[in-house]
């Protein structure tokens, strides 16, 4: 009896430590993702109910901060090509938000123990941020394009019009309203969606 208490225990330990977090596979295909990780549209949805911001532009801004990684971080820095400097920023998880932007989210929503690594505490932050994105600079939340601009230079970057000297953003930002749409579309067709 004790040995069947051992294999138990032991291949609940090696399921609890492998591949959980592991990105879908076919980042293209919206039911694709939604099929294989089910609680990601769990938090899709939630989010979409408190906050208003469409599952398509959630998931269209997440595949271009993290591409679903949930431990996703900028590169590292080095001076000189070699040594160490640390990481271009703070920004880490699926949102990819910084320490300090992560920081005012916990406090003003009251989640202490949100996590930017779990996908629900991480759309939650993005549902969060694009409510204020939406207050603060009247972009609508079904605005993919100018919503990633304003999550990516800030609400007041934003405001000042700091992405019109940044081509390659403008063209990121493009790229971003490109994917919401085809996941609304595909999204649109799929039956687990509904």
């Amino acid at each position: 009896m004790s040995r069947l208490i051992c294999a138990i225990f032991l291949v609940l330990l090696v399921a609890s430590c492998g591949g959980g977090n592991t990105p879908p596979r076919n980042l293209d295909n919206a039911c694709s993702i939604i099929s294989q990780k089910p609680d990601y549209l769990r938090a899709f949805k939630a989010t979409e109910r408190k906050w208003g911001v469409p599952v398509h532009v959630q998931m269209a801004t997440i595949h271009q901060e993290s591409k679903f990684r949930a431990k996703a971080r900028t590169p590292h820095q080095y001076i000189l090509g070699v040594i160490p400097a640390g990481r271009q920023s703070s920004a880490y998880g699926y949102s990819q938000a910084l320490d300090g932007t992560w920081d005012d989210y916990r406090d003003a929503t009251g989640r202490r123990f949100a996590r930017r690594d779990r996908i629900q505490d991480a759309t939650d932050f993005m549902g969060w941020y694009m409510n204020q994105t939406q207050k603060k600079n009247g972009i609508s939340l079904w605005d993919a394009r100018n919503q990633y601009l304003a999550y990516h230079e800030g609400h007041t970057g934003y405001a000042r019009g700091s992405y019109r000297s940044k081509a390659w953003l403008v063209r990121v930002a493009g790229n971003v309203e490109a994917r919401s749409r085809d996941y609304q579309a595909q999204l649109a067709a799929c039956r687990r969606f509904r």
